[in-house]
């Protein structure tokens, strides 16, 4: 079995049933994934269309380890062999690490998994950043201020976007740079 077909059955079964709306989220969050990645290398498209399956895996309660969904989603992933730089990938999404700096678990986080830079992870984080929680396209400004209204003004999460929108906003606007210049090729 390919790894995005992998992929994709792993989040429908954990998903699906338990987190509905979660589900939209993450199916679109795959099909957008797999029409962005023609603006990475070959060998990475896959790597990201998983990732983007995968990256909020960690909200099924049977992987809630720590209550922080990159965390509990790559740990579990990791321990199901799955290609270790998917599991790194959905441990940094969209800004994780500010996220686990919240949370208190910063440290644990980046010493468990690597932190990439680059066109794929960009590419992941304007996928999760430009889709709503039921699938729909947004603005990323929309979007993070949708996750501020859902969690309320005093709420972790909100605190964290704060801190992370100009992280997120900043690989949104360089995956969209990415695309436009493909759209010119």
């Amino acid at each position: 079995m390919d790894l995005v077909t992998e992929a994709r059955g792993l989040a429908g079964a954990l998903l699906a049933e338990e987190l509905p709306r979660r589900w939209s989220h993450v199916q679109a969050v795959g099909a957008k994934a797999a029409q962005v990645s023609v603006v990475l290398e070959e060998s990475d498209r896959d790597v990201l269309v998983a990732a983007a399956w995968l990256h909020d895996v960690g909200y099924a309660a049977p992987l809630a380890g720590t209550g922080f969904h990159p965390l509990d989603g790559a740990r579990w992933l990791r321990s199901r062999g799955l290609d270790d730089r998917v599991a790194c990938l959905v441990a940094h999404h969209t800004c994780a690490l500010l996220e686990a700096d919240e949370r208190g678990l910063a440290e644990e986080l980046a010493a468990e998994f690597e932190c990439e830079e680059s066109a794929t992870a960009d590419a992941l984080w304007y996928c999760d950043a430009t889709t709503g929680p039921d699938g729909q396209d947004l603005n990323v400004l929309d979007r993070l201020d949708e996750i501020r209204a859902r969690y309320g003004p005093d709420a972790l999460v909100t605190r964290f976007i704060d801190r992370a929108q100009p992280q997120i906003v900043g690989a949104v606007q360089r995956t969209a740079k990415r695309l436009a210049e493909a759209d010119r090729d």
